[in-house]
């Protein structure tokens, strides 16, 4: 899954950054300044991974991915992967892309064994400033980052998100032009217009999931009519691994709840979508929990991952009764109000939402927690507040917050252990 970025200062410090470039920005390019870009008045010429001289003229009347990487951040070497299978399958093709590496990377020996990795060519890493002079041009803030640009003949402008052109469509996206992402864009609408449970969990090979005892199959037709919990989670994922006992108490506890007042004959289940990386690993998730999975490996899984542009995990999809969207926001509706949230639709958020604000009206404005030394204030999204992840549970949190004006720490209401002043005094949080 797609990481956090990290931020660039075009110096030798770092700093973590959650954003990059987005959408089409910068100056259109046309093949006539390739050498302009990517040569300096000592150097025309690029470097293939073996250390060979590619002149950069060569690259004249291509689309050309300039891409922004480092061999010291892992997330790099998470899309690195990718973009190697993207490049490679359009180069079979017949397609006139080609890449163009800028190395953020902290000496040679670093920079010679990552490009060593990759099948496209490279800035030399000994030209700083041309280095320096791509980064401010395209104003690349934070790394891995993929800037497209279209030949000469082509006026659109450089395409600045191109990681996440390629995370979200990979091959289908080229030949990377705006009427081409739009393209997209509508099919993707489409698409979740017209979702339902039997095109979103089969295929032509399995129209069931897994039960248990494993390897019990239940038909995905079984399921219609009931609001249904896409998990997408993995063994190795400590957030996820954190997450799951709490969502099988909120699982346990929201079939209780439908079976005593019935919700019109509606029904819950979850089904795990898993990214585990052996079937051992998955099997063993997997039996920690009541509820179905999708089989391990299945083509469904990535089909899903994609059309929810799922780009972190634990993250809980909600599906209605009808087999579309409710909400993806699953995860934080049941960290916030638990078995509650259920069926997790607008009305019924809205109708919490509410009750969540006359109930902080009783709450004190501002308390000493055992968990921290400062005194924390009472805020919410419209007075200082925001999303969040609690310092205490380790959980995402919105709307209402008890929060450290000092040092930005944040918690739950519901996490806050009450205390005085002075019994604070130990403690480094």
């Amino acid at each position: 899954m797609k990481e956090m970025n990290v931020k660039i200062s075009h110096g030798s410090e770092a700093a973590v950054s959650n954003g990059g470039g987005g959408g089409y920005g910068g100056a259109a390019v046309s093949s006539s300044r390739v050498s302009s870009l990517l040569a300096s008045k000592d150097r025309d010429y690029l470097l293939s991974p073996t250390g060979n001289q590619v002149t950069v003229s060569d690259l004249n009347e291509k689309i050309i991915g300039i891409y922004f990487s480092a061999n010291w951040y892992p997330p790099c070497w998470n899309f690195n992967q990718v973009l190697v299978g993207i490049y490679e399958q359009l180069k079979s093709s017949g397609s006139n892309f080609e890449v163009v590496y800028v190395s953020s990377d902290e000496d040679s020996e670093a920079f010679n064994k990552y490009h060593a990795c990759m099948p496209w060519l490279a800035i030399p890493f000994s030209d700083l400033d041309t280095k320096k002079a791509l980064n401010r041009k395209f104003d690349v803030e934070s790394i891995p980052s993929l800037v497209i640009l279209q030949p000469n003949d082509n006026k659109e402008e450089a395409l600045n998100d191109g990681v996440e052109i390629i995370y979200r469509y990979g091959v289908d996206a080229f030949p990377f032009t705006k009427q081409r992402l739009e393209e997209l864009q509508d099919e993707e609408k489409a698409r979740h217009e017209n979702q339902t449970l039997t095109n979103l969990l089969t295929n032509h090979d399995r129209d069931y999931l897994l039960g248990h005892p494993t390897p019990k199959q239940v038909s995905v037709a079984s399921l219609r009519g009931k609001t249904i919990g896409l998990y997408f989670s993995a063994q190795w994922c400590r957030p996820c691994v954190n997450f799951t006992p709490r969502l099988i108490s909120i699982y346990d506890m929201i079939k209780e709840k439908v079976l005593v007042d019935d919700h019109d004959g509606e029904d819950f289940e979850i089904v795990f979508v898993s990214s585990d990386r052996d079937q051992t690993s998955f099997d063993s998730y997997f039996n920690t929990m009541p509820w179905l999975a999708l089989p391990f490996g299945d083509p469904n899984i990535k089909e899903l991952v994609k059309h929810f542009d799922v780009k972190g995990i634990p993250r809980l999809v909600i599906l209605g009764p009808d087999g579309k969207t409710v909400t993806q926001q699953g995860r934080n509706l049941i960290n916030l109000y638990k078995e509650n949230a259920y069926p997790f639709t607008d009305a019924k958020v809205e109708l919490l939402e509410k009750k969540m604000d006359e109930e902080a009206k009783n709450l004190p404005r501002s308390v000493y927690h055992g968990g921290h030394r400062h005194e924390l204030n009472l805020v919410s999204e419209g007075n200082g507040g925001g999303p969040f992840i609690c310092c205490d549970c380790d959980e995402q949190g919105c709307g209402w917050a008890y929060q450290c004006l000092e040092c930005g720490y944040e918690v739950h209401p519901k996490c806050v252990t009450a205390t005085t002043p002075n019994s604070n005094t130990n403690t480094n949080r």
